[in-house]
């Protein structure tokens, strides 16, 4: 039988352990289900409050931002009051999406500020960039100037304190005279500097094989995607655990990967959005976290 000064001095490895190796307690601790907001665009310039308070009441704990503006903020509401939104619903982000064209064209930081000042407000980890039009990504040598800049933006952000990730779709991994622009930036960038957010769905729908990337850079994606592909339309999205995406395969290798934030996002719906986030919410804790 276990008396309480062995307890206590169990209780001090224990502590001593978590204590010299941290990620055993966050591994536990970040197990939880966010969200891309970009999930429902519709809804949210409408109701930006009411939209918050169903997104925490659909089991989510984090969010992930997109369309901040210097201007309009978050639908309205400035960074200080939407941090506040958050927070009243017991809601976190650890990143946001952050649109950098600018840093492409003209090799301005501007928007990267713009991010970063945000960022500061919210408590995100990561500044992430969420796409790059078609007309900064035609030939190998923009793909070698696309590489140059995002390194540069991943310095000036973690200097700021941040880590900066880049979100794919499909044409990352798609070749542009014999090159892709996913290798080129994993291979281009340094671990700690560029971290990178998978979704799922756009490598599978590229005929990818996530773990096949996990293991040729191993802790490199620290967020994924959770999408579901649609068993009949490719295309088309569906809630987590109704499609075609074997998430159990691939969480298998979330250590490997080095996946600390699991984000539903969704594109598109068949049923009612709300009752589509929670069941990918259920669905997300219920058999592929627990």
């Amino acid at each position: 039988m276990t008396n309480r000064r062995t307890f206590i001095a169990q209780a001090g490895l224990i502590s001593a352990g978590l204590a010299l190796a941290p990620e055993l307690l966050m591994a536990k601790t970040n197990k939880v289900a966010g969200l891309q907001l970009y999930s429902l665009r519709a809804q949210l310039p409408k109701d930006v409050k009411g939209v918050i308070a169903k997104v925490a009441q659909a089991g989510y704990k984090e969010v992930e931002v997109y369309g901040y503006s210097k201007q309009n903020g978050f639908w309205g509401l400035s960074p200080v009051d939407f941090k506040a939104l958050l927070t009243q619903h017991g809601l976190t982000s650890p990143s946001g999406h952050y649109g950098m064209d600018k840093l492409l064209e003209t090799g301005s930081m501007d928007e990267v500020n713009d991010a970063i000042a945000a960022a500061k407000v919210l408590g995100h980890t990561y500044v992430t960039m969420p796409y790059i039009n078609i007309k900064f990504r035609k030939t190998a040598a923009d793909i070698k100037n696309i590489v140059a800049k995002v390194n540069t933006a991943a310095a000036h952000i973690k200097k700021a304190g941040f880590k900066m990730a880049y979100h794919n779709h499909d044409f990352e991994l798609i070749p542009v005279e014999g090159v892709t622009l996913y290798e080129e930036l994993l291979k281009g960038s340094k671990p700690g500097m560029l971290d990178f957010e998978m979704d799922l769905y756009w490598v599978v729908r590229a005929g990818n094989d996530p773990v096949e990337w996990f293991k040729k850079y191993p802790g490199r994606f620290t967020m994924v995607h959770v999408k579901d592909m649609d068993k009949q339309d490719n295309k088309l999205n569906t809630e987590v655990g109704s499609g075609s995406v074997n998430f159990k395969q691939i969480f298998a290798s979330s250590k490997l990967g080095g996946i600390k934030h699991y984000i539903v996002e969704q594109e598109n719906f068949k049923i009612d959005p709300y009752v589509s986030i929670a069941q990918s919410s259920k669905y997300l804790l219920n058999n592929l976290l627990s």
